[in-house]
């Protein structure tokens, strides 16, 4: 999080030594302005994980054909009703840019809502700073990244990420994990050695249906996922089989979809 600028009538000598950077009577600094210029769609930044578990993100952009590792997918502004408050962490924020971005970057991807949930890319979303939101500035970035919040780096993005999972996907915007379980590994990807790999997943309701319990949703996500990476796997006699289902918070964002791993290291 970066520090609010100060504007700045003068410029007193005795304080140039600690105050670099006074701007002339009456102006503002760079920081100031770009933390209220809306961010440009399609800039390329080198993001670390812990870049995305912050509200506001002021990296400067890079060249897309230099290595990267976040790219912006979709911008926009919040409308008057929601701009209106003295709050840029307002819960009702996120949700208005989840229903925006969510389908925005399955279609910037290339994959279907299943082929999504499967790869190592995810998306983060930032506002601006409360200064800058104060100051007239409410606009949101999202950028979609080669991992997660749990990732240890992410994977560097080619030149664009437009269309990586059409056709069949590298194994670099695959998921894996490296591991005895999938339950507490970190998601790797399949282009590393690996010992579960993501390969079906199943549908649990419609957008309207109310979240079914914990006690269903994980025994129907059980039962599917014992058939369908025996399928995969083209019914050996013998296999091991994982799953990942989600609660009710992750229903309410709007996921309807469990993930089912199968032990390979293929």
């Amino acid at each position: 999080m970066r520090s609010s600028s100060v504007l700045r009538t003068a410029c007193i000598a005795l304080l140039v030594l600690v105050l670099a950077g006074c701007t002339q009577a009456g102006g503002e600094d760079g920081s100031s302005k770009a933390e209220r210029t809306p961010p440009r769609l399609g800039a390329c930044r080198a993001l670390v994980p812990d870049d995305i578990t912050q509200a506001s993100n002021q990296t400067a952009p890079v060249g897309c054909a230099q290595r990267h590792t976040a790219e912006t997918f979709a911008v926009g502004a919040f409308p008057e009703s929601l701009a209106g408050g003295d709050d840029p962490d307002d819960r009702a924020l996120g949700a208005y840019v989840y229903d925006r971005c969510q389908k925005r970057f399955g279609e910037f991807l290339g994959g279907d809502e299943s082929l999504v949930l499967r790869s190592t890319m995810t998306w983060a979303w930032f506002r601006p700073t409360k200064e800058a939101w104060s100051a007239g500035a409410h606009w949101y970035r999202c950028d979609v990244v080669g991992g997660g919040e749990q990732s240890k780096s992410f994977v560097p993005l080619p030149k664009t990420a437009k269309g990586v999972l059409l056709g069949r996907p590298d194994d670099r915007w695959l998921v894996c994990v490296n591991g005895p379980s999938v339950n507490g590994s970190v998601k790797i990807p399949c282009s590393s050695p690996h010992t579960w790999r993501a390969v079906t997943t199943i549908m649990l309701g419609k957008a309207d249906d109310d979240y079914p319990g914990d006690r269903l949703v994980e025994v129907r996500t059980r039962d599917f996922c014992s058939e369908s990476v025996g399928a995969w796997l083209n019914y050996p006699v013998d296999y091991d089989y994982g799953y990942t289902w989600f609660h009710a918070a992750e229903w309410k964002a709007g996921n309807r979809r469990s993930i089912c791993w199968a032990k390979t290291t293929q």
